[in-house]
C-alpha cells in the first residue's frame, strides 16, 4: 500500500530513492513510497508526530541534566528539531550516512541552522568508534527501506556506544520490523554489553523501545517517575505520563523503591 498524499520531491543517491510526500496536515519522508520513515505536522514543525519517537524520549526520565545528545540516523530530523526546540542549552551531534537525506531534511523539514547542532556525514559504526565526545543520551534509530540496519546488531557498535556515554548515560534503541532471529541476537548482545541494565517496552505501532544504561539503572520512586513524565509532557507536548506509568507497571521493580 502506497503512502497517500502528493509526492513533492523525489531523488536518488547511490543508496536508493528518497521521497517526500505531503498531505493536508503532514509532510512525510519515505525510502520506498510505502513506509513512513518520518513524519512532520505542518502546523507543528518541532513536534514529534510518530509514537515511537515520542516513546524514545523516555530515556530523558533518567538523566538529571541533559547537556549533549547524539542521534544516530537523521531521518526527517524530528527528534533533532524537537530536542533543540525544547532544551535551549542542549548540544546535539547527528550522524547520517546519506548526505542526500540531510539535504532533503534541511530543505523540506526545516532543520535549523544553529551552532548547537553538528551533522556528521559518516557511517554510524565508524563515528561512534572514533568520537571523543561523551553524551548524556544516544538515540539509535538506524533503518533502511528493508528494516533495521544490521549495524545495530554488532557487538562493537553497542560497546562503542556505551563507551561514548557519560557515567549516567543511556542508549535508547528503536527496534521495529525485525526478524525474530535478528531480534534475539540483539537482545543477547544487549544483555552482555550492558550487563542486563536494560528496560524495554512496546508502543502501539509495534516498535520496541530499549533503554540500555551505562551504569546501574537509577533508583527512582514511583511518584518521582510520574512527576518526571508530567514535567516532560508539559515541556514537549507529548504523552509522557502514559509512558512513565507503563514503565512503572511493567518494570518498576528494576529501578524503584515503591
Amino acid at each position: 500500500m502506497y503512502i497517500k498524499g502528493t509526492c513533492i520531491s523525489s531523488t536518488t543517491d547511490e543508496h536508493g530513492p528518497i521521497y517526500v510526500y505531503q498531505t493536508r496536515t503532514s509532510r512525510i519522508l519515505s525510502f520506498d513510497e510505502k513506509i513512513y520513515q518520518s513524519s512532520m505536522k505542518i502546523n507543528d514543525i518541532n513536534g514529534l508526530d510518530l509514537a515511537y519517537t515520542q516513546a524514545m524520549m523516555t530515556g530523558l526520565f533518567f538523566i538529571p541534566t541533559i547537556n549533549r545528545a547524539t542521534i544516530m540516523g537523521l531521518g526527517a530530523g524530528s527528534m533533532t528539531k524537537s530536542l533543540l526546540h525544547h532544551f535551549s542549552e542542549l548540544n546535539i551531534d547527528v550522524v547520517e550516512y546519506r548526505e542526500a537525506v540531510a539535504n532533503i531534511t534541511k530543505k523540506y523539514f526545516y532543520l535549523p541552522y544553529t551552532s548547537r547542532l553538528s551533522i556528521h556525514i559518516d557511517d554510524a559504526v565508524n563515528y561512534i568508534k572514533h568520537t571523543n565526545r561523551k553524551s548524556d543520551i544516544i538515540f539509535s534509530d538506524l533503518y533502511t527501506s528493508e528494516g533495521m540496519e544490521p549495524k545495530q546488531l554488532q557487538a562493537s557498535y553497542l560497546r562503542d556506544s556505551k563507551n561514548a556515554l557519560n557515567q549516567h548515560g543511556v542508549l535508547v534503541l528503536n527496534i521495529w520490523n525485525t526478524a525474530l532471529q535478528s531480534r534475539k541476537e540483539l537482545d543477547d548482545l544487549l544483555v552482555i554489553e550492558f550487563e542486563n541494565r536494560l528496560l524495554s517496552f512496546e508502543v502501539d505501532s509495534g516498535n520496541t523501545i530499549v533503554l540500555a544504561f551505562k551504569n546501574d539503572i537509577p533508583v527512582i520512586k514511583r511518584n518521582a517517575l510520574l512527576a518526571k513524565g508530567k514535567w516532560l509532557q508539559g515541556k514537549m507536548n507529548i504523552p509522557m505520563e502514559r509512558y512513565a506509568k507503563l514503565l512503572w507497571s511493567t518494570q518498576g521493580n528494576k529501578f524503584g523503591l515503591g
